[in-house]
Order: structure tokens, then C-alpha cells, then sequence
């Protein structure tokens, strides 16, 4: 980890903050509908079988469309969804040691079920991580956690996400100052694994410190657990429409095997 590395990191949370404020007609949506939409969509994805890879494929019909629609910058989109397959790889890494046994062919050679179970879990991560980002993109962290309690999630935990959401830039900075602290000082040699943990302990206890006097300060001003934004909100027939639209979608998906029907219909079209 370096002091660039953080601070590109940070630039890409805060342009994901500003893109929020767009004009497109998703924008507009209420985020109770963006939100349920979201929700229906990881619920249908992560649904499928372990060894389900072809059906996973149309799903990502729904972040291209709103990544359009909405007039997002996809390499942005893109880079935030490429820091979910080392995750998703280290969880899937297992599968083919575990699971030997020949499930398909592929030019003659026999692929084993732990493969193509490690190839699901992957593509369930980048269906989830890149619903979660277009949500976010489009209608703001702030919104997302208040339309979460109005359908329904508990008011201290949707604050405690505001709040993490509001000072993760802040300690972001933090760690990146250290970081370039440390550089400084070591004469360009790399980080240990000793001095990692020295590093993150020093940032625990600085955290600490930082969230008692916000706290203290948020009492001192009225502070009574709950985030007023100002702001009204309408679930009208443009959000009924966009939920049973893309839900419609995502059952249809879920239930019938479309890439098998598409195949099918072309190897058909060319004969």
C-alpha cells in the first residue's frame, strides 16, 4: 500500500459522491425504489447453483443499462468492481481442491466442478459489487441509508452506515498521511508486516479519539440520533413502474434459462 494508492482510492469514493448529484431521470427516481430494485436483484443472483455460470450472464444487462442510462463513467464503474475479484478468488480458490469430480468438457478436456463453481462465485461478486456501485452512483450514500429505514432497517444501524459513510474519507486521509510519513522516512523501503500492524494499531486508537469528540460535539449541538436532510420524497408511478419493470426482468431471468433459449433460437436461425 502506498500514499497514491490511498489517496486514488479516496478520489474515486468522493467522484462516486458527485456523480450522485446528476440530473438524469434515474437520478430523479425515489431511492426506495432504487434501493428495492437493488435488493431484489443480489437476492435473485446469489440464488442460483453452484455451478450456475450461463444463467448469471444476462443479469448484467441491469448494471450496463443504468451505467448508460444514467450517463456514468463505466471505467470508473469497472475499477470499483475490480476490487471485489481478489476477494471473490481467495473464497473460490478451495472449490477445485475439494471438488474433483469431472462436470463438463471443454475441446476434450474434462473441467471438474470446482471450477466452474469457483467461476459462479466470481461472477455472483461482480453482479453484486456492480449493482451496489450503480446504486450509489445514482442516488448517494445519504439517500441509500435513508430509504433503508423507511422500508424497514433499524434506525441505529442505518445511522451508524451514515456515519461510517461520512468519515471513511476522513480516515482515509489519515492512513494516507502515515503512509507518507513512513515513506519519507524509510528511505523507500518497503512496509513490514510488524510495522503494518504498528501502522493500523496507531489508526484504531486515533479513530477513538476522533469519534468521542465528534460525538461529544454532535450532543453539544442537539444531536438525538436521527439525520434530518430537508428533503421529500415521492413513490410515484415512475417508481412503480422502474420496480416491476426490472424486477419483472430479474424473475424472468431467475426462472428461465434465457441463455438456453437464445442458443437454442440462434443455432436454429442458422441452419
Amino acid at each position: 500500500m502506498s500514499a497514491p494508492a490511498v489517496l486514488a482510492g479516496l478520489l474515486d469514493f468522493r467522484r462516486l459522491d458527485l456523480l450522485a448529484t446528476g440530473e438524469s431521470a434515474l437520478h430523479r427516481l425515489d431511492a426506495r425504489a432504487k434501493v428495492i430494485v437493488t435488493l431484489v436483484f443480489v437476492v435473485c443472483v446469489m440464488s442460483f447453483g453452484r455451478y450456475s455460470v450461463a444463467a448469471l450472464l444476462p443479469f448484467f444487462v441491469f448494471p450496463i443499462a443504468i451505467t448508460g442510462g444514467a450517463r456514468l463513467p463505466a471505467t470508473l464503474i469497472w475499477r470499483k468492481i475490480v476490487l471485489v475479484l481478489p476477494i471473490a478468488l481467495v473464497i473460490g480458490l478451495p472449490n477445485p481442491l475439494f471438488d474433483r469430480e469431472p462436470l463438463l468438457e471443454v475441446g476434450g478436456i474434462g473441467v471438474s466442478g470446482g471450477w466452474v463453481s469457483m467461476l459462479s462465485i466470481m461472477l455472483r461478486a461482480m453482479l453484486a459489487a456492480a449493482a451496489s456501485i450503480v446504486l450509489v452512483a445514482v442516488t448517494g450514500f445519504p439517500a441509500i441509508c435513508g430509504a433503508l429505514e423507511r422500508i424497514g432497517m433499524p434506525r441505529p444501524l442505518a445511522v451508524q452506515l451514515l456515519f461510517l459513510y461520512r468519515y471513511l474519507a476522513v480516515l482515509g486521509e489519515d492512513a494516507a498521511r502515515m503512509v507518507t510519513a513512513h515513506e519519507l522516512r524509510s528511505g523507500g523501503r518497503p512496509m513490514s508486516i510488524r510495522l503494518y500492524g504498528a501502522l493500523l494499531g496507531r489508526l484504531l486508537l486515533r479513530t477513538w479519539d476522533r469519534a468521542e469528540r465528534i460525538y461529544l460535539a454532535m450532543c453539544a449541538r442537539g444531536f438525538t440520533g436521527e439525520f434530518r436532510s430537508g428533503g421529500s420524497s415521492r413513490f410515484g408511478w415512475p417508481e412503480i413502474a422502474y420496480v416491476a419493470g426490472w424486477c419483472g426482468l430479474f424473475l424472468l431471468l431467475r426462472t428461465h434459462d434465457v441463455t438456453h433459449w437464445l442458443g437454442a433460437a440462434t443455432l436454429g436461425a442458422l441452419q
